[in-house]
């Protein structure tokens, strides 16, 4: 008999209330958003607080400016990552429901957008004060992986974005009746807990080296090293939970059962695959171009 890990009886809701007949809920996925974004304010306050990490030992901005770079950070999150799943991954939909692209109560975000809208932030909110877009964009990317932690992990809870199919023991029985519809499969279908492959990955051991590099290592002194490798780190993480992910379903054909967004003869890349090949080959060229300019 196959070994598999049943699914946690753990509700997506922490809790909810009705006020005035509506039913307000707070739910663990904007609770990792919110438990995120302060863990990542808070050690950008104290990053700019120790002058002794930043070149020529002065912080790019103060902890009062961080404030209002949250504010920042926050829009570019919530419209980059709205914007970049309706062009990464629905886009014929939404140019026939053009009505929902703002609504982002109903899901659908991409990281890849985010990150973009987050990293045009950065230039804009750097550009208006006259800082170094390159050290506010290290600090950030040193702390990203706090919320991808997290995030990832309400990923979980909340049962979506689950693996393929698996049969190795730690295959986790996700409840609905999407992650149940597995051909071939006769009974229980387990899946790769590809969130929490994520969480590890992306979050823990990226967010660990990162911070360790920043504070313990000086890369905050050779600006664009850590923007760099959170690029190369995050791409090439993603890239390889692809190859176990779940793809969207508007990838899956009769003929394209792996959900492949670019593909000859059966062979080819998701589109999670495709978007996060340029973040490695920037992250690369940026760690390249940071030694070099490095002051000697």
């Amino acid at each position: 008999m196959q070994a598999m890990i049943p699914f946690p009886d753990i509700a997506p809701e922490i809790f909810s209330i009705s006020l005035f007949g509506m039913e307000f809920a707070l739910r663990w996925y904007a609770l990792a958003y919110i438990v995120g974004i302060v863990i990542g304010w808070r050690i950008v306050v104290a990053s700019v607080r120790r002058p002794a990490l930043w070149p020529d030992n002065t912080a790019p901005t103060d902890a009062r400016a961080v404030e209002d770079l949250l504010t920042w950070v926050i829009l570019g999150v919530i419209l980059g990552g709205r914007l970049g799943y309706v062009l990464f991954y629905q886009p014929s939909y939404y140019l026939a429901n053009p009505g929902e692209i703002l609504a982002v109560w109903q899901g659908g975000m991409a990281f890849h957008g985010g990150l973009m809208g987050v990293v045009l932030a950065v230039v804009v909110f750097s550009a208006r004060r006259g800082i170094r877009w390159l050290s506010v964009a290290d600090v950030l990317c040193m702390v990203t992986p706090v919320g991808l932690l997290l995030g990832r992990i309400a990923n979980f809870v909340n049962a979506e974005l689950w693996g393929r199919p698996t049969d190795l023991p730690w295959g986790v029985v996700f409840p609905s009746a999407a992650a149940q519809d597995c051909p071939d499969i006769l009974g229980l279908c387990a899946r790769h807990p590809s969130q929490l492959y994520e969480a590890a990955l992306e979050g823990l051991i990226l967010g660990a080296v990162l911070l360790w590099l920043g504070w313990r290592r000086g890369a905050l002194k050779t600006p664009g090293t850590l923007t760099g490798l959170f690029f190369a780190g995050y791409g090439a993480a993603r890239f390889l939970v692809e190859f176990v992910r779940q793809p969207d379903a508007q990838f899956v054909s009769d003929g394209n059962p792996l959900g492949l967004a670019w593909h000859v003869a059966g062979y080819g890349l998701t589109m999670g695959q495709i978007l996060s090949l340029p973040m490695i080959v920037f992250g690369i060229g940026m760690i390249l171009w940071a030694r070099r300019a490095r002051p000697s």
